[in-house]
């Protein structure tokens, strides 16, 4: 059974993956997402490598084994089921349950999992718009735009936040932005670093390109 220390190092390789559209992930990369100095990150990774995990190379990085992959798309799949459930039915904020979702993924048992599963229906994205593993291992991650890179004068719907701390959720509750809200954004300077976005309830306001940059839309389904 592999040790918590594992699984959150396959899961955050996963992760950067994605972020990076695939390749070799930075020792670096690893070691600041999980507050780890870079000697300990390479000590892992090795050991990884070992238990057939991961591919690492020396100043290139690592990447994921298709078992390592498997093992990182269940902790996935367990950390944002664990997230929707705190929030569908106890009622947690948004803000709160990325925290508690990283303590309780190792301790969820897969017949638990797949109640909470059952409970919530089925859902294929958490709150914060991520996708949601299948139980068979696959995941479908869309290709979006942010409110950053995104053409302007075009409505939006936000499909999924990229600051999952609780001070950039706040600030999205304080403006009342969430996935499915409708936004579009009216212009975007990038000497003064700001972009001024509009709601569908007229509201307007300005935002710096870094938090725009979080922030993923993609278009609204046209009628049937």
């Amino acid at each position: 059974m592999p040790s918590q220390a594992v699984e959150n190092y396959v899961k955050e390789i996963l992760l950067a993956q994605q972020r990076l559209g695939g390749g070799s992930v930075p020792m670096g990369s690893v070691a600041k997402a999980l507050e780890v100095t870079p000697g300990t990150a390479t000590a892992m990774l090795k050991s990884l490598a070992q238990a057939g995990l991961a591919d690492y190379e020396p100043r290139h990085g690592a990447r994921l084994t298709e078992k390592g992959r498997q093992l990182a798309l269940k902790m996935l799949r367990k950390h944002r089921i664990v997230e929707l459930f705190l929030v569908e039915e106890l009622g947690l904020d948004w803000s709160q349950v990325h925290v508690e979702a990283e303590r309780m993924e190792h301790a969820v048992s897969e017949l638990v999992l797949e109640k909470m599963d059952a409970r919530l229906g089925h859902p294929t994205t958490d709150p914060h718009g991520d996708p949601i593993p299948t139980a068979e291992g696959d995941i479908d991650v869309e290709p979006l735009h942010t409110l950053a890179d995104c053409p302007c004068e075009t409505d939006y719907l936000i499909a999924r936040v990229g600051d999952q701390s609780a001070e950039f959720l706040n600030y999205m509750n304080d403006r009342a932005l969430h996935p499915g809200s409708s936004i579009s954004v009216g212009s975007r300077n990038t000497v003064a670093d700001a972009v001024t976005v509009a709601t569908a309830d007229g509201k307007s306001f300005t935002m710096g390109l870094k938090a725009a940059g979080k922030i993923f839309v993609r278009m609204p389904d046209k009628p049937a």
